[in-house]
């Protein structure tokens, strides 16, 4: 890996496009590396991770919204083609737009919250990148060998700029840095020139650049649709650059570019990593699934709080219980904890999409049910319970500096999203532990592997999708590396009596 400086340039400084992050990034994309067995599993792992939880998505209002806006646009093939062209799209057979495809599956997998993650400077779902590179690959009829060298792509230079730009210290959403790896992605899927990724890269960040408030207060369905929102942008970037057309540049360095005004300012200074000229693209072996359909750094909390519940049945009952503090890290703490100063987090009748960034709600019902369920543990009734409500007010977080450090090291050995919890009790006694990472982490109690993801699959397509229908796609998609463009097309689900989305303008 190699570090890339960089900073905001005057207008008279002339930076010259081979010296942008737009354009190295656009390298790192042309570049044709081999892609590790290793990486190639994990790629696997990671769509069958996708599918899972957007097939568990596919009745829930946003996804049906999106499907149903993806239905409205068919592909209509235009002759002379050697491809049937369009893209397919998870719950319905046809084949759609691109762009549409992309965006209706991305609402699906991201709905609830419940796929794969990277934490560092800046936060991320590496696994957003699926959805807008399969459909183009599926429009186009690559293989799969060429759609796993595109993914490799897409969460590479995700997971690099990860690394080193943090967006939500500036209230940009993290989708930004998911517009460019995507674009890039793309790129090497269809083996573009550098020139062209590079204006694709600019102009996906360009479109893509947002607030936090999406994330903030009374969360919306609109934080499915976001990074949905960031693919499709990404594919008509790609487009638009193929034609010839061009995007703002410098993008990132501008003297009124991305980082002067969105960012650090005209003193901000950044260092990224990317793989050097002829180097693997490793960086999906960093990233970790979630066993809980939960933020991220509520996973360690869920797992601590199920044992703690098994070992002290006690505390499940708010009338033994004075107060339980959550040392944990900055970001635990002022995003999904009670720095957040969100009312909306002790709020029972809060949307599915706030609670899912409660930790005090997340801790109380995983402490007094002993589980956590996509659906059961955000039902309404769930959360007005009495005694839940009573429970989950004396939950609070603090920011502890230790763990904070931990969250942000680099060194993978202590990096952790957990933190200590100190529950002071009626009777006098306190109970403290901790958790450093989630049992599902690669350093956890139990990392998760092939056998785990499948299972993560059959568990959320039960019920929705026919037995025949779950075999074929585990079949298939482990298969992923040999597959032609004919068969890359049966990487998706379907399923009979849908709901039809609601009419809109169109």
């Amino acid at each position: 890996m190699k570090l890339h400086p960089v900073r905001v340039y005057a207008s008279d400084e002339n930076l010259p496009r081979e010296q942008q992050l737009a354009w190295k990034i656009a390298e790192v994309a042309a570049d044709p590396v081999t892609v590790t067995p290793e990486v190639t599993d994990m790629i696997i792992n990671r769509i069958i991770d996708n599918a899972a939880v957007a097939t568990a998505s596919l009745t829930r209002a946003p996804a049906v919204a999106a499907r149903a806006q993806a239905q409205d646009r068919p592909h209509q093939r235009v002759e002379p083609v050697e491809t049937p062209g369009g893209s397919t799209v998870f719950g319905v057979d046809g084949r759609f737009q691109p762009e549409w495809a992309a965006w209706a599956n991305g609402v699906a997998v991201r709905e609830l919250d419940y796929h794969d993650t990277f934490l560092a400077a800046e936060y991320s779902h590496p696994g957003d990148n699926i959805p807008p590179i399969l459909a183009v690959a599926q429009h186009r009829g690559s293989t799969g060998a060429e759609l796993v060298a595109a993914i490799a792509t897409g969460y590479e230079i995700q997971i690099d700029l990860v690394k080193a730009i943090s967006l939500h210290a500036h209230k940009i959403d993290h989708v930004a840095h998911l517009g460019p790896s995507a674009a890039a992605g793309i790129g090497t899927l269809l083996g573009l020139p550098v020139e062209t990724i590079f204006q694709a890269v600019g102009q996906a960040l360009h479109t893509t650049t947002a607030t936090r408030q999406s994330r903030k207060g009374e969360i919306s369905t609109w934080k499915a649709h976001a990074p949905a929102f960031a693919g499709k942008m990404a594919i008509e970037a790609v487009d638009r650059a193929m034609r010839g057309q061009t995007s703002p540049t410098p993008i990132y360095e501008g003297e009124d570019g991305v980082i002067a005004w969105l960012l650090g300012g005209t003193e901000a200074r950044y260092e990224v990593p990317l793989p050097e000229r002829g180097e693997a693209k490793r960086a999906i072996l960093d990233s970790y699934t979630k066993e809980h359909s939960a933020e991220y750094q509520a996973q360690a909390w869920i797992d601590l709080a199920r044992a703690l519940g098994a070992t002290y049945p006690a505390l499940r009952d708010p009338a033994n219980v004075v107060a339980a503090v959550l040392h944990t890290s900055h970001h635990t703490h002022y995003v999904i904890g009670s720095g957040a100063n969100d009312p909306q987090k002790y709020d029972p009748t809060a949307s599915r999409e706030t609670l899912d960034h409660s930790i005090p709600y997340i801790f109380t019902v995983a402490l007094q049910d002993g589980e956590w369920h996509h659906e059961r543990s955000y039902a309404p009734e769930r959360a007005a319970r009495p005694d839940t409500v009573e429970l989950w007010n004396k939950v609070t977080t603090r920011e502890d500096a230790e763990w904070t450090r931990r969250y942000h090291s680099i060194d993978p050995a202590e990096k952790a999203f957990g933190g200590r919890v100190e529950i002071e009790l009626a009777d006098g006694t306190r109970i403290v532990e901790e958790i450093a990472v989630a049992d599902a982490h690669p350093l956890g109690a139990r990392p998760f592997a092939r056998e785990q993801y499948v299972a993560k699959f059959r568990a959320l397509a039960e019920g929705v999708l026919d037995d025949a229908e779950i075999e074929r796609f585990l079949a298939l998609v482990q298969r992923l590396p040999e597959l032609t463009a004919e068969e890359l097309g049966g990487l998706t689900v379907t399923v009979a009596g849908l709901p039809v989305g609601p009419r809109g303008l169109f």
